[in-house]
């Protein structure tokens, strides 16, 4: 390799497979092959968190509400979510990371971008390093892992899904030309179901059909995303794994099984949410190591009404109060001056400026 040439990042990106509905089989082995779902209960208007492949097959899906979910699979066992038992395991899981690089932005409990581009395991080799985490995963924890392997992050996540379940998938630098073309514009990073729609009107449903479109097009039709989808579909992204990601936010909310039909019932469910909030926030601080780094400035009530609009209402603040919050509520009602099926209560943070992105580089 020229010593003068730019050097390209190794990232992998682990995704654990139905992470939460395999560890509920993996606990009680009555559950392993049957059709399993963690989520909320049909009663309480519950939705699912994710559920096995045997109910994926069913159509069943996360974020699905659990009434539709046992609409099409009527033999469906909704498990109810164990929370620390998975940020346990989510725990467990980190530190294998860490044996292999420092360099680990978590995306959730259940997924994470790792940059290998200087570590010396494996003989530096990226795939052998993905192989021998998800090798390590299984015997620590008795569950599965897919990874993908790339130059960047868009190509690691996009791999990560090529051979579900138990599987990796690999990307190198000199594949990406080739790769591009036939993958799918709704596999692109930011592309969601609007997006999508938009461009199969364009004629554009591959990513070497939107190679075609040229930049100005891009710009005039999508604004700024434009730029993005011009480099994405040619398999760019220079986004570094951020090894700190900065909270800028905490909420909670309930879906409520019997809609409240006034301001003043919805006032009365505050307290209990407003204690759930607090307790949060302190876990959070707890976590974080530092209160400064956990500054509030805004403070906000969301209500969905029985009509599924939803309005957000916020003001400037540094404390969670139960009477702003009370306040909130009340402003916030009165725009639907309807019967509520949701209320959320959070905070917003500040947030530090963003650091310049660098590039790194690797050989495969």
């Amino acid at each position: 390799m020229n010593p003068d040439s730019p050097r390209v990042r190794k990232i992998i990106h682990v995704d654990m497979d139905c992470f939460y509905a395999a560890i509920e089989a993996r606990d009680n082995p009555e559950l392993r092959g049957k059709t399993i779902a963690v989520g909320g209960a049909r009663e309480r208007r519950g939705v699912i968190t994710t559920c096995s492949y045997e109910a994926r097959r069913f159509g069943v899906h996360s974020a699905m509400s659990t009434a539709r979910a046992l609409q099409l699979c009527p033999r469906l066992i909704v498990l109810p979510v164990r929370m620390e038992a998975y940020r346990e395991e989510s725990r467990r899981i980190q530190a294998i990371y860490r044996e292999f690089t420092d360099r680990i932005e978590p995306l959730s409990l259940d997924e994470a971008y790792l940059d290998v581009t200087d570590a010396p395991h494996c003989r530096g080799s990226a795939t052998l390093m993905a192989e021998a985490i998800r090798r390590r995963i299984f015997e620590e924890t008795g569950l599965t892992a897919s990874a993908g392997i790339a130059p960047n992050k868009f190509l690691a996540k996009v791999a990560s899904d090529w051979n579900k379940p138990d599987g990796q998938f690999v990307i190198r630098p000199d594949q990406v030309e080739a790769f591009m073309p036939a993958l799918p514009v709704k596999r692109v990073f930011g592309v969601g179901k609007v997006t999508a729609r938009r461009l199969k009107a364009m004629g554009v449903t591959t990513c070497g059909d939107l190679q075609q479109v040229p930049l100005p097009e891009l710009l005039q039709r999508f604004g700024s995303f434009g730029q993005r989808l011009f480099e994405l579909c040619r398999g760019i992204d220079e986004r570094p794994v951020k090894v700190s990601r900065e909270r800028k936010s905490l909420s909670v909310e309930e879906t409520f099984s019997q809609d409240l039909p006034d301001s003043e019932t919805v006032e009365a469910e505050l307290p209990a949410l407003f204690q759930q909030l607090t307790m949060r926030l302190e876990r959070a601080r707890q976590k974080q190591g530092d209160e400064r780094a956990l500054l509030i400035h805004t403070l906000f009530v969301k209500l969905k009404f029985d009509n599924f609009r939803i309005t957000t209402i916020q003001t400037g603040g540094t404390a969670p109060e139960l009477d702003t919050y009370r306040e909130l509520a009340r402003e916030a009602w009165r725009r639907g001056e309807r019967p509520v099926r949701l209320i959320g209560l959070g905070l917003r943070f500040k947030t530090a400026p963003a650091p310049t992105a660098h590039q790194l580089g690797l050989e495969y």
